[in-house]
């Protein structure tokens, strides 16, 4: 085939479409009073050519689709198929059976006409591949299928037509009815309930059955209280679809039950399992996700990953001690079946990560287990702590990261504080090669935890890792074996840092934890000279809080590269900023190498940790972080705006959908 056939049939009509202009062009100049007659004439001249090439076209389909011919391979091959067949010539329809007429044409002829004229959206490339190329044609879905033939001058291509219409109504149906487990806990259930009277209690109970069992009752689920406080539900994929789209509005349901009582409830969703014993295994998972990021809020898990809704309350307190007591237990037996302890906190380690290192180095000395606590001296914001320690007599109490790796065997236990995210740790080979970890932490769970610890004290409540490690010495050694005056100061300053000097997230428990270090010998005047800052830093967080931006209340300060020495001005600068009047969060982004470091504080009124989660990062309602990989300030400025208008915007909706809720109630007859 020399030419293609579509572009045969485009040149005759052209060549004659020209002729024909060239004559009515010769008879409008010898007679221009003639020009209504030959208007005339051109528009017959179009009609006329229209049902040319549609006559043309329907005797040429008839000529070569239809069954005239005799003995010709491609009727006897391709013209009794039940599938619709087409044949191509480049990108012309060249031929096609009638089972192609009939279910993809609707009985009309379209020989000769571009493919993507006729078939929309075929892709010859993907439906060359062995799962072919599924298409929407004829109200219904097909797979195609082709095989082409190079040739000289044209290639020829068959594609063969596979409905698919009932399989995948079956497919959408069968994925839509895969069972999706969920597990509700009211969070803090006993404290919250323990003081209540009777009657109020019951309301409060009648009222989260009734939020629980009109959210499972919209579809063909079920739902079972199996405990005090705790709910199970097993509902169809297609319901939990609803659930995600309405960002599971029934925590702003439970929320609004009573807003004089702190209740709020924690969900644990599994989505996408094999089988229903998985989703419940990841339902579980998702839910101490959901706790370790402090209530209040609902996990979604898939194989994919996990998905967070809500999270806008501050952490439960628990006011009871037992599992202080419990863990610490646990802790000297992890400790003392160990041959080495190696401790670290996160990179670039503060005063908590350093005051709570050392507190649990103390318990590893009680129960005379040789430990140290793996830091970077020349990477840390904690040098004013860690000089006081070397100064009492403990430089041997700090070993560099790489120089821990030869003593660490299968035996060696390797304790975190103050994170839980394994891509923030001081030393990934450290954990990686230590036999066992155990983990004390008090930020809120995020993605990328730390899978499979022998131990866990995670307390987001909490108001720092120096709390946590305070409250276990209390329940470990006999009474004189208790940390010295620097290292309680040490705890002590991790507590002041995290509360900001005991002025946001502290608890009951917080103040009972800096009456404890006091008795231990902790005095507040050397406590507070750990803060001090040089010139270098003053000035650093000077400029930083200067150059500071007011964007929906909130600043939003974006530099260059400040001294190595002085990085402990970013966190101080972000602090700082929250003094100013109608600052309700602060963003300090700093440039670091081809990065750029942010941190980020609040009052409470905002939760920079979800503004964080967004840009990569974590960290606490109040106090979080994230890293910013090959970016410019200038970039991280606008994807710090872009995090914060999502932010607000799913505030409006949360507020919105609440203060709609009592007014719907109150319609009601």
């Amino acid at each position: 085939m020399k030419q293609k056939p579509r572009w045969t049939l485009e040149m005759l009509t052209a060549c004659l479409a020209i002729l024909c202009v060239l004559l009515m062009l010769v008879l409008l100049v010898q007679r221009p009073a003639i020009w209504p007659v030959l208007v005339v004439l051109a528009a017959a001249w179009c009609i006329g050519m229209g049902l040319f090439r549609y006559r043309l076209r329907s005797q040429l389909a008839r000529w070569v689709c239809g069954g005239d011919f005799t003995k010709s391979k491609t009727k006897f091959s391709l013209e009794p198929l039940s599938q619709p067949v087409v044949l191509l010539s480049g990108e012309t329809v060249l031929w096609y059976n009638d089972q192609f007429r009939q279910r993809m044409l609707g009985g009309q002829d379209l020989l000769v006409s571009r493919v993507q004229k006729v078939i929309p959206g075929l892709d010859l490339q993907q439906a060359r591949t062995q799962e072919g190329q599924q298409l929407t044609l004829a109200d219904g879905v097909w797979s195609a299928h082709s095989s082409t033939v190079p040739g000289d001058a044209e290639t020829m291509t068959l594609v063969v037509f596979n409905e698919e219409t009932a399989l995948r109504r079956v497919e959408a149906e069968y994925k839509a009815s895969r069972p999706g487990y969920l597990v509700f806990l009211v969070d803090g259930y006993d404290d919250v309930f323990s003081d209540m009277l009777d009657s109020e209690r019951a309301r409060l109970l009648e009222g989260i059955n009734r939020v629980l069992e009109e959210m499972i009752g919209r579809g063909t689920g079920f739902l079972r209280r199996v405990a005090s406080g705790r709910y199970i539900a097993v509902v169809e994929e297609r319901q939990l679809e609803q659930f995600a789209k309405r960002g599971y509005d029934v925590l702003d349901k439970i929320r609004a039950l009573d807003p004089s009582v702190n209740l709020s409830l924690s969900i644990g969703i599994g989505r996408g399992a094999k089988t229903l014993r998985e989703a419940q295994d990841m339902a579980v998972q998702a839910l101490d996700m959901a706790q370790g990021r402090g209530g209040d809020q609902a996990a979604e898990m898939t194989p994919d990953g996990f998905t967070f809704y809500g999270g806008v309350s501050h952490g439960v307190e628990k006011r009871s001690k037992v599992r202080s007591r419990i863990v610490a237990d646990q802790l000297v037996k992890l400790i003392k079946e160990a041959d080495h302890v190696v401790i670290m906190g996160h990179r670039m380690s503060d005063l908590d990560a350093i005051g709570s290192a050392e507190g649990v180095l103390r318990i590893c000395k009680i129960c005379d287990v040789p430990a140290v606590i793996a830091v970077r001296r020349d990477a840390t914001l904690a040098s004013s702590l860690i000089n006081a320690l070397v100064a009492a007599g403990q430089e041997d109490d700090f070993i560099d990261p790489k120089g821990a790796l030869p003593i660490i065997s299968k035996r060696t236990l390797c304790i975190v504080v103050d994170t839980y995210q394994v891509n923030l740790v001081e030393s990934k080979e450290i954990l990686e090669k230590c036999g066992k970890v155990a983990v004390i932490d008090h930020h809120r769970k995020g993605v990328g935890f730390i899978e499979n610890p022998a131990l866990v004290c995670h307390e987001p409540y909490s108001s720092s890792a120096s709390e946590l490690v305070t409250e276990l010495l209390q329940y470990v050694g006999e009474r004189d074996d208790k940390p010295n005056r620097v290292e309680a100061e040490g705890l002590l300053a991790g507590i002041m840092l995290d509360t900001r000097d005991f002025t946001l997230h502290t608890g009951v428990r917080t103040f009972e934890a800096a009456a404890a270090l006091r008795r231990y010998g902790a005095e507040t005047e050397r406590v507070r000279q750990l803060f001090d800052v040089t010139m270098v830093e003053y000035n650093a967080k000077a400029d930083l809080v200067e150059a500071a931006q007011m964007y929906k209340n909130c600043a939003v300060s974006v530099s260059g590269e400040v001294p190595p020495e002085a990085r402990v001005a970013i966190a101080q600068a972000a602090n700082d900023l929250l003094t100013i009047q109608n600052v309700e969060a602060s963003f300090v982004a700093v440039q670091v190498g081809t990065g750029v470091n942010i941190s980020a504080r609040s009052l409470g009124a905002v939760n920079v940790q979800v503004i964080m989660e967004s840009l990569g990062g974590g960290g606490h309602q109040t106090m979080a972080a994230a890293q910013l990989k090959h970016i410019t300030p200038e970039a991280a400025r606008a994807r710090i705006q872009t995090a914060i208008d999502q932010y607000r915007e799913s505030q409006k909706k949360t507020s919105s959908e609440a203060n709609a809720e009592p007014k719907k109630k109150d319609n009601k007859p």
